[in-house]
This record gives structure tokens, sequence and C-alpha cells, in this order.
């Protein structure tokens, strides 16, 4: 929801920056993995079974991503920052409070259905699909949210990775800013974890509505209009 917008308004068009976002996307998640499995919370079958839907879906979104035009995209992009500006008001840990020790076992049909719904949307534009993720896993697939944070991280890598090759395909992949945005996202997240920590969630929390609401109201538009 920060560096898809940031990207935008270094200048890069809005469809490639969408692709391009996605290179820091799966470096980031590569490292996230590692550590969750380091610390044993990670259920990789579990995880595994879920993500095969949603690399489905992202494959269908990140193809609808790449033959949008660029004003539709950015259209696109600014009503998305609007439902998430929402979705963070809102404060949606309320409603994911888990379901105890339960665990994910084999997908039923509806599972399948929400996830593979859930990597469209990835594939589409990946702003804030952790939180639709969390959602899924916690209130759908049953996990904790521990868990569910691990399982999440694991099924954006495996979508992400097929996600980025459409992008790559289509030519809407820019390595050098992807892989900068990368190095600052994964040195980023090292001292935004300190930080939220001496600060706070809702420190952090203040400053994502922030940036969130103004990306919204300039890729809307509405920067002009209220000139």
């Amino acid at each position: 929801m920060i560096t898809l917008p940031l990207l935008i308004f270094l200048g890069l068009p809005a469809t490639v920056a969408n692709g391009t976002n996605r290179v820091a996307i799966l470096l980031q998640n590569i490292v996230g993995v590692s550590s969750f499995r380091q610390q044993k919370v990670l259920d990789l079958r579990g995880g595994l079974l879920l993500a095969i839907p949603a690399v489905v879906g992202s494959l269908v979104g990140a193809q609808i991503a790449v033959n949008l035009d660029e004003e539709t995209m950015r259209r696109v992009i600014g009503v998305l920052m609007v439902v998430m500006l929402i979705v963070i008001l809102v404060r949606p840990k309320r409603w994911l409070e888990g379901h105890g020790s339960e665990t994910a076992h084999r997908p039923g049909w509806i599972k399948l259905a929400i996830f593979f719904l859930i990597g469209v949307y990835g594939g589409f534009i990946q702003a804030g699909v952790g939180i639709f993720l969390l959602a899924g896993l916690v209130l759908g697939a049953g996990y904790d949210l521990v868990r569910a944070n691990a399982v999440k991280v694991l099924i954006i890598l495996c979508f992400t990775v097929f996600a980025l090759g459409v992008f790559v395909y289509n030519d809407q992949v820019r390595w050098s800013v992807g892989l900068i945005l990368a190095v600052g996202n994964m040195l980023g997240a090292w001292v935004a974890s300190r930080m939220a920590v001496k600060r706070g969630a809702g420190f952090v929390r203040w400053i994502l509505i922030a940036v969130v609401g103004v990306s919204a109201i300039i890729l809307l538009g509405l920067a002009d209009v209220l000139k």
C-alpha cells in the first residue's frame, strides 16, 4: 500500500510499478518464510495446499493487470487504496481473533474458491492482500494469528513467483528499481520491527493511514480538484 504508489510518484507507469513492486515482495517474503521456519511456526504442508488455488488465481489477476491501460490502472489502484484505508480504520483485528489451536487440513471447495479469489486480487494488485489472507486463514482455515501470519507469507511468496513471471513476460518490470526497493524493504523491515516495539502498533497504524490516504487522493485525481 506504500511502495506501489511511491513507485508511481517516482515516475514509473502504474502498470510497470505494479510489476516492479513484485521483485521486492518476492525477496522480502523469502526472508520471511525462512525466519518463520526457523522459529517452527510455519505449517508448510497446509500452506502449500492453500497456495495452489492462490497461485492459479494470481495468474488470472496478473494477466488482467498487464492488459489495463495506464489511466485505468491508476484509478483502480486509487479506489483500492480507499478500500484498504477503510479496512485499516475499522481495525480488522477485532474480527481476526482466530479459533484457538485449530489448523488447516485438506481444504474443501469453499476454501479453495476463497483462496483462488484472494490469489486473483494478489496477482492483480498485491496491496493489502495480507489482510484478506489473514481473514481467510483465521476465519476460514482456523489458524491462530501467529501461524496464520507465517502461512500468509508462504502463500504470498508462492503466488508472487508466478505473478512476477507474467509481468516479466509482458516487460512490465524495471529490475534496477525493483532490486533497490527490495534492499530498502528488507532493511526497512529490520528497522521498523524495532520501532514498532518501541513506539507501538498505534504509531505505525497512523503512519499507514496517512500515507494510504494521501496516495488515494493523488491517484484518484482529487488533488487537482482541491487546488
